[in-house]
């Protein structure tokens, strides 16, 4: 996973199906593949995703498909990161 430039979106997935801890695994696995990730907190029914854009919710769902796992929802809110001084 790469850290972002310029804005960033935050991801708050919602997923059914995720019942043990292996699941929470596989999950962040299979995010680990998309590109534009810079990170991703899973839990048991949720993932919080910070990218720069290019992981769609339609990437995200794909890749937690893979998984095993359907999502139920994608909420997304872009952010504006501030310069480094």
């Amino acid at each position: 996973m790469s850290a972002p430039r310029g804005p960033v979106v935050v991801s708050v997935v919602t997923i059914r199906g995720m019942i043990a801890v292996h699941s929470v695994r596989a999950v962040f696995t299979a995010l680990a593949g998309v590109e534009g990730i810079a990170s991703a907190d899973v839990e048991l029914g949720r993932a919080t995703v910070e990218h720069d854009g290019r992981a769609t919710p339609e990437r995200l769902r794909e890749a937690i498909a893979v998984a095993g796992y359907e999502v139920e929802e994608v909420v997304e809110e872009r952010k504006r990161r501030l310069p480094l001084l």
